[in-house]
């Protein structure tokens, strides 16, 4: 009967444990992956949990920086883009600016791209 209750706590310990152990993660709720939009004031919704490493977010625009964020749950809005696809990303980095491995991309269309008829 020990030995039940034991590996019942060693259970409850574990599940417990793993709540408390978050690497991070970083969620964009919007625009959606593939979404259409436009060519300028397309906004970012994101929240991140930076994880142990991590201490703000960069995002990212066709892998060059387009801003820096200490808010870890708020928008971004992207002033510009060119007609076509386009590459947003939400990257955390650590207080040195150097990412921690933490990202979250959406792949977009700006402005009225007609579909490729092959």
């Amino acid at each position: 009967m020990n030995v039940l209750k034991s590996a019942a706590v060693v259970a409850a310990l574990g599940f417990c444990g793993a709540a408390y152990s978050v690497d991070g993660s970083v969620t964009i709720s919007s625009p959606a992956e593939g979404a259409k939009v436009g060519l300028s004031g397309v906004k970012i919704d994101y929240d991140v949990v930076p994880g142990p490493k991590g201490d703000h977010v960069h995002v990212y625009v066709d892998g060059e920086q387009a801003g820096l964020l200490r808010q870890l749950k708020g928008s971004y809005t992207v002033d510009k883009l060119t007609a076509g696809k386009h590459t947003l990303c939400v990257r955390v980095v650590d207080k040195g600016h150097t990412p921690v491995g933490l990202e979250k991309c959406v792949q977009v269309v700006a402005g009225n791209v007609p579909a490729m008829g092959y």
